[in-house]
């Protein structure tokens, strides 16, 4: 699992690329994104932001991948809606 959080200064930049991790994961925040899938997926949304972001980046633009190993994953404290979303649901 990992976490990507961004912050574009340009609205439709900030848009495209919350579209483009909504293929990929969920969103927590506004601005926060989480992707549980493999190493693979994280080097491709690498590689995308490298080639479509980055060359367009300013001084106020950020993007922060966080990887989350297996063993941290168990110290994440959720609260609110987000504890709900780990818990299995069932229906009958």
């Amino acid at each position: 699992m990992f976490i990507v959080a961004y912050d574009f200064e340009d609205t439709r930049r900030r848009s495209k690329f919350s579209k483009f991790l909504k293929k990929f994961g969920r969103r927590l925040q506004y601005s926060v994104f989480e992707i549980k899938n493999s190493q693979r997926v994280l080097e491709n949304i690498a590689k995308e932001i490298d080639m479509k972001y980055k060359p367009y980046f300013t001084k106020n633009d950020s993007i922060v991948i966080i990887y989350v190993c297996e063993a941290c994953k168990t110290k994440v404290k959720r609260y609110g809606y987000a504890a709900n979303e780990e818990k299995p649901v069932v229906f009958f």
